[in-house]
């Protein structure tokens, strides 16, 4: 699969031209493919019913919303979280597991130096490959490991750990981590949170930082009508933070 342009109405909803060899149909008519090829970037086209799009070549944001999915993804709330928290940029190593669909791999490798995953259902590594070729990603290594007995990279800045018992990957994680890196835990559960975070405690080379839970909840607004939409982001996961210190 492949997204060759990106078509959004002022209303703000979106299209994906998959390919410029046919006519792109909509539930608002369809637009010639002669029309979709010679379009400019930002420029204004419209459908046989004369609706209008706005065409672009896509984002990172935009095929990354196209990408596979089997296992649960952690949503996009929670992944700018785990960004910002622990520091990621241009310049970091970073490690996740397990890995499942590849979502939070593949987002961390578009702007981390390099990123390690960790999955051991090989179901789900066939899943990351296309993903990562999907996007074109060349900075990830898959590992077919578990991460509850190994951990193969080193000097790690960052480790996020969504798996179904995170303390068990402790202390591996202290041995992964260079000193003032941080360990995050995804789950979805109370009781794995307070295993972890006892867990994390009782370890000299971590210092426990916090746990957070993000709600989010979108507004309507039409000129001075503004109001919360219905239906919103409740719970998805607990994030707790830790940091090595020796």
């Amino acid at each position: 699969m492949s997204v060759k342009k990106v078509l959004i109405t002022k209303q703000g909803k979106k299209f994906y031209a998959k390919n410029l060899d046919g006519d792109l149909h909509t539930q608002y008519g369809f637009i010639k493919k002669e029309d979709l090829k010679k379009a400019k970037e930002g420029s204004l086209l419209k459908s046989n019913t004369s609706k209008e799009f706005f065409i672009f070549s896509p984002f990172f944001i935009d095929l990354y919303r196209k990408i596979k999915r089997d296992a649960q993804i952690i949503p996009l709330k929670d992944i700018g979280l785990i960004i910002a928290e622990a520091g990621i940029n241009k310049e970091s190593k970073v490690l996740d597991a397990g890995s499942g669909s590849g979502a939070l791999a593949c987002f961390l490798a578009s702007i981390a130096k390099e990123v390690a995953t960790y999955e051991i259902r090989e179901d789900f590594i066939e899943i990351v490959k296309s993903n990562l070729e999907f996007l074109g990603l060349k900075n990830v290594k898959i590992r077919n490991k578990d991460i509850y007995k190994e951990i193969e990279d080193k000097n790690i800045d960052a480790i996020i750990l969504d798996v179904p018992e995170p303390w068990l990957a402790i202390e591996n994680c202290s041995k992964a981590l260079k000193p003032g890196g941080f360990l995050v835990s995804y789950s979805p559960s109370v009781p794995q949170v307070i295993d972890f975070v006892n867990a994390a405690r009782k370890n000299e080379s971590f210092v426990y930082l916090k746990t957070i839970e993000i709600i989010e909840r979108e507004w309507e607004v039409e000129e001075r009508r503004v109001r919360p939409k219905s239906k919103g982001i409740g719970h998805s996961g607990f994030l707790s933070f830790a940091r090595k210190v020796q």
